[in-house]
């Protein structure tokens, strides 16, 4: 989880892609290099949890500014381990 924010706060569409299965990957670019107004302040990882050896959630808050307004996106995430490396499969925004 740590490491797909910090791809986020440096643009690195390639490394989010790579980590996302491909069930559930987005077949179009996210344009991340084009995005210059968002600027990321923090990650707070609130829990994490293991469903089972190949599942597990992660509960974050990402907090971020967009034109000197502060947001914050709480998830939680599901991930997969497939062949030993852990791919983000989907989340549910909290509100």
């Amino acid at each position: 989880m740590r490491s797909r924010y910090t791809a986020y706060t440096q643009g690195r569409e390639d490394y989010l892609l790579a980590t996302w299965h491909p069930s559930t990957r987005p077949s179009a670019p996210l344009g991340l290099a084009d995005d210059t107004a968002t600027k990321w302040l923090g990650l707070e990882v609130r829990r994490h949890e293991p469903r089972d050896a190949e599942h597990a959630i992660v509960e974050f808050v990402a907090r971020y500014k967009v034109g000197g307004r502060a947001h914050r996106l709480h998830e939680t995430s599901r991930f997969v381990r497939e062949n030993g490396r852990w791919f983000y499969v989907d989340g549910d925004i909290d509100a």
